[in-house]
């Protein structure tokens, strides 16, 4: 019998075909397992696929587990960068987030964190373009353009002085919506009425700040002042406040109380800061009481002050600040001066807001994530002399111990003769303190959990802000120039807590940025060197952190803390850390994955403890698109 020829179309390829693939497939894998078992391509497979995992958010314990690798040195290559849209990422002032919150009170405009395992594990890369910042003092008056190429503030404000672009930079003629001949003619007007001359005030808050020329020039006069402002439709004016070397911070004054303590500003100002300050049963006039030091004094220009079609929210202000008992300093065109009453005598009283005293129980310096409150804040509830005209005259008060410290309890041992300490062993700003001859200014950052030293930070004429390091903080990418920890482990939380380690222990972490850099025309830049060897940098500010505990209920880790101090650390900036010679071993291998380039150095021989330094500078790394 012949054999039967079929056509093509009726053999059996199906079996033929699989049984191909199998064969490849296993023979593939069986390479690929040689592939990446002994070469070097394997190395570099697992560090990509690590960093790969390390950004993804969909399983956390994924996340859990890299950032363990990295702070056991086991990543061959550092975190990724961001995306190049990210360059001004503010985790908790994200807008595309918050956009979707409620917008009663602002809700929406305040922070609002992501939690750790849902943010994406990568460095914050510069603009293109991007250059070292213009020294003090020539950054007051003008910027790099390509470190912040946002020129919306200058398309609409111009007119008004706030800013303009010139060429390569921006320029900063001083000016203001309500003062656009410029903020110096405008604090003279104010000075006719507040001593702004006499170092009789010292500490000022500046609500709605725009680009900070107020807050910028009252330096000249030794008042330093906070200026604030949320991230808004200008997008970056913190930012460009930042930039310029003025002190500044991302708050919005919504349904909480700003992260201050009770009575810590001499001076509180507002030009055209349109906040309500009588809606709300007068919640944010009550607030900006809370704040305001006895006997300071309260400023407020623009709208609703002699402001046409707005009479009744200008009766409105009116009313409120008599039933609060301010003595009316000056109404002058449409600004608005007025001082607080020293003590508690005006209250309670009729008035057409329903206003009361707090309780006796009510802590007025409580303000980390802290609801407002419709009622008023006793000034006796701080005892002591604290009041502008019974605490001593700037810089004497930077010495004397204020009587808030003589009367804190919660187990400090306080010594009213202790003003004076060395580095960051220091709880009271002492380490600001100690600058103060230099053209610096200091932020001194204080957890909210007791004990708080922050109100006395400000009786001693410095200022700081409630953070917990479990979040991300209040500020733009590239704002701080220096950054010093002591003590990082405590600034931890352990997995699943929402309180952070204290072991007892009274901890500083030091945020430095510039004001002005002391001798930056000179070739050797301005050095610290607090401790073992001498450290060149431009310009320094120093921000103290005091460990005490937390309301977040986030999980920190070694990794996330150092990414976020790369974040609002400047390119060629320093970080110092102290700490435990295995803690500081460990932040070592973290700093290589952050990009920092790192050296370890002995304590100085006369500090106590087994403590090691680490010294890192952040490199000047680019985008690779962005590079030229």
């Amino acid at each position: 019998m012949g054999h039967l020829t079929l056509p093509a179309s009726k053999r059996n390829p199906r079996h033929w075909k699989l049984l191909d693939l199998v064969t490849a497939t296993f023979f593939g894998l069986v390479f690929l397992f040689f592939l990446l078992v002994f070469t070097p391509l394997g190395d570099s497979l697992a560090a990509s696929g690590r960093q790969a995992l390390l950004r993804s958010t969909s399983d956390p314990s994924q996340r859990h587990r890299l950032v363990a690798l990295i702070e056991a040195g086991q990543n061959a290559q550092p975190i990724e960068a961001c995306p190049a849209d990210a360059v001004d990422h503010m985790p908790c002032e994200d807008p595309r987030r918050n956009s979707q919150l409620s917008r009663e009170m602002n809700f929406y405009r305040e922070r609002h964190c992501p939690l750790a395992e849902d943010t994406h594990l990568c460095l914050i890369p510069p603009p293109d373009g991007y250059k070292i910042s213009v020294h003090w003092p020539e950054s007051l008056h003008k910027i790099w353009h390509a470190n912040m190429p946002h020129n919306k503030i200058a398309d609409r404000k111009g007119h008004q002085g706030w800013m303009k672009r010139e060429g390569e930079h921006f320029i900063f003629p001083g000016g203001g919506t309500m003062f656009p001949e410029g903020a110096v003619q405008y604090i003279e007007k104010l000075g006719q009425y507040i001593p702004i001359n006499g170092r009789v005030l010292r500490t000022a808050l500046d609500m709605g700040c725009g680009v900070a020329s107020w807050g910028g020039y009252l330096l000249n006069e030794g008042i330093l002042t906070l200026s604030f402002a949320p991230r808004d439709s200008h997008k970056s004016q913190i930012q460009f406040a930042l930039e310029r070397g003025i002190p500044a911070f991302v708050a919005m004054l919504g349904t909480r109380r700003l992260p201050f303590p009770a009575f810590s500003f001499d001076l509180v100002h507002c030009s055209r800061c349109l906040i309500p300050f009588t809606a709300y049963n007068a919640s944010y006039f009550i607030e900006v009481n809370r704040l305001l030091r006895p006997g300071g004094y309260l400023v407020i220009s623009g709208p609703p002050v002699q402001w046409a079609k707005q009479d009744k929210e200008w009766a409105d202000l009116q009313a409120v600040a008599r039933a609060l008992c301010y003595e009316l300093i000056a109404v002058d065109g449409n600004t608005v001066i007025w001082k607080k009453p020293t003590g508690d005598s005006c209250l309670p009283n009729q008035n057409e807001f329903g206003l009361e005293l707090c309780d006796e129980s009510d802590d007025p310096s409580d303000a980390w994530y802290f609801k407002l409150k419709k009622c008023v804040s006793r000034t006796s509830a701080v005892m002591g002399d604290y009041a502008v005209g019974t605490i001593p005259k700037w810089p004497d008060r930077l010495t004397k111990a204020p009587s808030r410290a003589v009367h804190m309890k919660n187990g400090i041992d306080l010594n009213p003769s202790h003003t004076q300490c060395h580095g960051c062993e220091c709880i009271f700003g002492s380490f600001a303190a100690a600058l103060t001859s230099d053209p610096v200014w200091v932020m001194n950052v204080v957890p909210a959990r007791k004990p708080s030293t922050l109100g006395v930070i400000y009786d001693r004429g410095l200022i700081g802000v409630y953070h917990d390091w479990c979040e991300p903080f209040s500020t733009y990418p590239r704002s701080y120039d220096l950054i010093h920890v002591a003590g990082i482990e405590s600034l931890l939380k352990t997995p699943g807590s929402s309180k952070n380690r204290q072991g007892g222990l009274v901890m500083l972490y030091c945020l430095m940025f510039v004001l002005c850099a002391l001798k930056w025309q000179y070739p050797q830049l301005y050095c610290i060197d607090q401790w073992h060897g001498t450290f060149g940098m431009g310009c320094q500010v120093f921000l103290g952190v005091k460990q005490n505990g937390g309301s977040s209920a986030h999980t920190c880790n070694l990794v996330d803390l150092m990414v976020e101090m790369d974040r609002i650390l400047r390119p060629e900036g320093t970080v110092i850390i102290r700490d435990s010679p295995e803690v500081v071993d460990k932040v070592a291998r973290v700093a290589n994955a952050v990009r920092w380039s790192a050296t370890i150095h002995e304590k100085e021989p006369e500090s106590n403890g087994r403590e090691k330094i680490l010294v890192a500078t952040k490199t000047f790394w680019k985008l690779p698109s962005a590079s030229h």
